[in-house]
């Protein structure tokens, strides 16, 4: 079954349940700039702040629940309308994984929707290390999709390899190591590593699926991929969100 139609299947059921289906509350969508999102933390060189991502922040009653898209528009309806979406484009796609973690946060299904900030963004990488060392001993890792923070730290205690999908990092050596083409090399990256950890905000552009069912421990990281994780039961490391 498409991996959305799973999700909104679920999110049906918990609206159903909680007699939320036909609620009239608006949930809001909006684009958050680079300070709302992650603050002003010492490093310049994360997606956000380089323009090439933008976090969408959907709005339930008050209860944030975010995604990261390339694709930032503007939508505000019921929460059936989220339901209904095609979940063709990728804005699509990212407003409902938006809506989906806002809804579940706010019936307390779930936690860590909002990113964190500020020096919080590599604080959390030193625990993702700590918590790979102790779990998983020492093993080679995948990094799919390019965390600069996250990078920093694990390249200083795993054999790592990284793929990134942006063309201006592809080739280029970040924390010692050279950005590899998502487009030609993931699959290589997967036979070579022990551990896959992938961004969650693979979830909000369908991406997700090729690192699914995979006979290796893969980790997902970020807000992005909170209801998501929860649903599917995947892991899921966000050491520092809120």
């Amino acid at each position: 079954m498409d991996i959305y139609t799973i999700l909104k299947n679920y999110l049906h059921e918990q609206l159903s349940r909680n007699n939320l289906l036909n609620d009239r509350v608006e949930v809001k969508g909006k684009v958050l700039s680079n300070e709302e999102a992650i603050g002003n933390p010492e490093r310049r060189d994360f997606p956000l702040l380089k323009g090439k991502e933008k976090l969408l922040e959907a709005d339930y009653k008050g209860t944030k629940g975010q995604a990261y898209t390339d694709s930032p528009y503007s939508f505000s309806g019921i929460l059936q309308d989220f339901l209904d979406m095609p979940m063709r484009s990728n804005f699509e796609k990212a407003a409902f994984i938006a809506v989906l973690n806002a809804v579940m946060r706010h019936l307390d299904l779930i936690e860590g929707t909002v990113h964190c900030k500020n020096e919080e963004i590599s604080q959390c990488a030193q625990k993702l290390v700590q918590h790979l060392q102790e779990k998983y001993g020492c093993p080679k890792i995948g990094l799919i999709g390019l965390q600069p923070a996250i990078l920093e730290y694990i390249s200083k205690a795993f054999p790592v390899r990284v793929v990134d999908l942006d063309p201006d990092n592809v080739g280029q050596r970040k924390s010692g190591v050279i950005v590899e083409d998502a487009t030609k090399n993931t699959t290589d990256m997967i036979e070579w590593c022990d551990l896959l950890l992938v961004t969650g905000s693979t979830v909000a552009n369908g991406s997700i699926v090729d690192f699914l069912g995979i006979e290796k421990p893969v980790v997902f990281f970020g807000t992005t991929i909170a209801g998501t994780a929860k649903v599917l039961g995947l892991e899921r490391f966000c050491a520092c969100s809120a």
